[in-house]
């Protein structure tokens, strides 16, 4: 039988609600199960509702369900909330004595075996033991997940993490769950990684050598990733006292020659337009990450949206060509943020990278290994390629509007450099032809920064109906096809990684098959669907928007879908 189960562990922030489904988490990925986790919380440090939901498979998964097999509510109000979720056969399982024998509840007292184990801290570990024991799990597994984790931090605590473990797998190994499966010994099927280490890696592959940020979720995960990778890296990160400090900083480091990024959110990015205006102008490549949450000002900070986009795309006065992406995976965010680097130094532009709070921090299977790229092309010129470094024009004019890319100090060159319009030579200038010219120039590198980027992945491209999205998406679109087609429905989807420049013509060539096509945003005005009109004048039939905070779920996604359709 398959195996499609999906838990939710919820309860307030600081019962160790992200300890229990990290353990199983890792439990599944060593016993060879695919599993996709998405992490709820509130932005206050104590109290307010989170929960952790994770989904077992074997076959790879890119969505969380919107259904519950084992809700382990570690609070009253867990139950009240997600109660309703479960699906037939179902499971609470409840932290208490409650000798009531109700249908779909089992109470299991997790904190007085947690005492008995050696300590209240435990109760995540008593949770984790009862939840595996219930769907079958070997104890041995489990076992060595705990060994790996708690076996730095000494006997005392391995020892009462391993004896929690057992209590709580004991506790409730009587109990004939409907939903137990077979545990067969198998290979992990890939690394365990969220979006925000998977960036981080991508960072560090492309020679990524500056990053400066100040926090703001959910892009924080990304700066935390590439502290802890660093200790291994020739790598340098500061914490700036703001983020227009931020994105001054990487300008100012990647003018010396050294690839530099920043990671933020809306607002955060909201403040950086000013120095992107300052890349644009000074042809100077940076890399930023923008991680979206709902706003506008303070917004939602911990939740998940698609509403920057169009902001992205034109943000920062005037009008000067950027490099945006939004991957859907993270090995797909590990592959664009390589590219992103290489092509923002290649054609000397900022690149932004438009992610969310749902890929940043999800738990995916990344089936394939992340490799850095054999060798890393760089785009600056010396002396010797100059020829006559006294003639050294920084901004000269070009047939591809790229000029020569030396770096100050480095030699005999003098690099000048201003925020203001200028000559070839980077000293200011209002006269009319240098304007015209210096516009002209940055709009030249256009056409072939186009041709540079990737074509929309199709999946199902003959289908009467597409539906189209980008980002985290991804997954539930395509499950949501797969739901579809089992329907009799002739759908199919477009997932856009590549977003701007848009690849108008191609994009418009292959949605030219389908009768219908809709998008599927997270924000509430179809901010793709909008940019699909203008740059193609295709317009969608419709769009399937969510802008509540939480991910898609693929049945959500198929049910207004069909709705659409009739």
């Amino acid at each position: 039988m398959a195996v499609d189960v999906t838990v939710k562990v919820g309860g307030e922030a600081g019962q160790g609600i992200q300890t229990v489904g990290d353990l199983l988490a890792r439990v599944c990925r060593k016993s060879g199960f695919y599993v996709m986790a998405i992490n709820d919380f509130e932005s206050r440090i104590r109290g307010g509702h989170s929960f952790f939901q994770i989904r077992i498979s074997d076959r790879p998964v890119l969505a969380p369900h919107q259904e519950t097999h084992l809700l382990v509510a570690l609070d009253r109000q867990s139950l009240t909330l997600h109660e309703d979720a479960m699906v037939e056969g179902g499971l609470a399982l409840l932290d208490g004595k409650d000798d009531k024998k109700e249908t779909g509840r089992l109470s299991v007292p997790i904190e007085e075996l947690a005492v008995k184990a050696g300590g209240k801290i435990t109760s995540n570990t008593v949770a984790a033991g009862a939840c595996l024991s219930l769907f079958g799990a070997p104890f041995d597994v489990f076992e060595e997940i705990l060994r790996e984790r708690f076996g730095r931090k000494g006997e005392e605590v391995l020892g009462n993490n391993l004896m929690a473990a057992k209590l709580g797998y004991e506790a409730v190994q009587e109990i004939d769950f409907k939903w137990k499966f077979e545990w067969k010994p198998g290979e992990p099927k890939g690394a365990l990684v969220n979006g925000s280490k998977a960036i981080a890696m991508g960072a560090l592959a492309a020679d990524c050598r500056f990053a400066a940020f100040y926090p703001m979720s959910p892009a924080t995960g990304i700066m935390t990733n590439m502290a802890a990778l660093a200790k291994e890296s020739p790598f340098f990160l500061e914490q700036a006292e703001d983020e227009i400090a931020a994105v001054n900083m990487i300008v100012g480091a990647s003018f010396a020659g050294v690839r530099s990024m920043t990671s933020t959110s809306g607002g955060g990015f909201s403040l950086m337009t000013e120095g992107l205006g300052l890349a644009g102008i000074t042809e100077t490549p940076i890399v930023i990450v923008n991680a979206q949450r709902p706003g506008p000002a303070t917004g939602l900070p911990t939740r998940t949206a698609q509403g920057d986009l169009l902001f992205i795309i034109n943000a920062s006065q005037d009008e000067f060509p950027r490099f945006v992406f939004s991957p859907g995976t993270p090995v797909e965010a590990f592959d664009v943020m390589i590219r992103a680097f290489h092509l923002a130094e290649k054609y000397q532009v900022p690149a932004i990278v438009l992610t969310d709070q749902t890929l940043n921090d999800s738990l995916y299977i990344a089936e394939r290994e992340f490799h850095p790229p054999d060798s890393i092309e760089t785009f600056v010129v010396n002396d010797s390629q100059i020829g006559d470094p006294s003639g050294y024009r920084r901004f000269e004019i070009t047939g591809n509007g790229i000029s020569p890319r030396a770096l100050p100090c480095a030699g005999e060159a003098l690099v000048v450099v201003t925020g203001n319009e200028h000559r070839e030579d980077g000293h200011i200038s209002e006269a009319i032809h240098d304007r015209t010219n210096m516009v002209n120039k940055r709009n030249a590198k256009i056409p072939a920064m186009l041709n540079e980027m990737e074509d929309p992945e199709l999946y199902g491209e003959d289908s009467g109906i597409m539906l189209v999205g980008f980002g985290s998406s991804k997954g539930p679109i395509r499950e949501s096809v797969d739901i579809l087609r089992e329907e009799g429905v002739d759908a199919g989807c477009m997932h856009i990684t590549d977003i701007w420049p848009f690849k108008a013509d191609r994009v418009k060539a292959m949605l030219s098959n389908c009768s219908r096509f809709f998008t599927v945003e997270q924000n509430s005005t179809a901010q793709l669907g909008r940019l699909i009109r203008e740059q193609t004048g295709l317009f969608p039939d419709g769009s399937v928007l969510k802008y509540d905070g939480r991910p898609f779920f693929p049945k959500g996604i198929a049910e207004d879908v069909k709705a659409f359709a009739s």
